[in-house]
């Protein structure tokens, strides 16, 4: 049984008992999250397609880690011109643990 949803901008398939990051959702380590944009449900057998979401499939969570990835660098440059900028980046995720998909 695998559900895809919708978070952040992004789909993503779940099954229960998986940990996958998210963008950054608010809440404290140990809390319950549902998420209700449901795009697909598959039991094994039927596939469900929403158009756009599931009315009846409700995918429960729980946040494992609230945290920052690991920093990327951000570098400019043009030739011939003496320019050079460098940044730096940590985005911040979420991570959740998927308990039920309920339908």
């Amino acid at each position: 049984m695998y559900a895809v949803i919708k978070s952040g901008g992004k789909q993503y398939k779940v099954q229960e008992g998986d940990t996958l990051r998210l963008e950054k959702i608010e809440g404290q380590i140990g809390s319950q999250v549902s998420f209700d944009k449901v795009l697909m449900f598959s039991d094994g057998e039927n596939v469900n397609i929403g158009r756009p979401v599931l009315e009846n499939v409700v995918v429960n969570a729980h946040i494992v880690e609230q945290a920052k990835a690991k920093k990327i660098i951000v570098f400019k440059y043009k030739k011939r011109n003496r320019y050079r900028r460098t940044q730096g980046h940590r985005q911040r995720y979420t991570a959740v643990a998927i308990d039920s998909i309920q339908a």
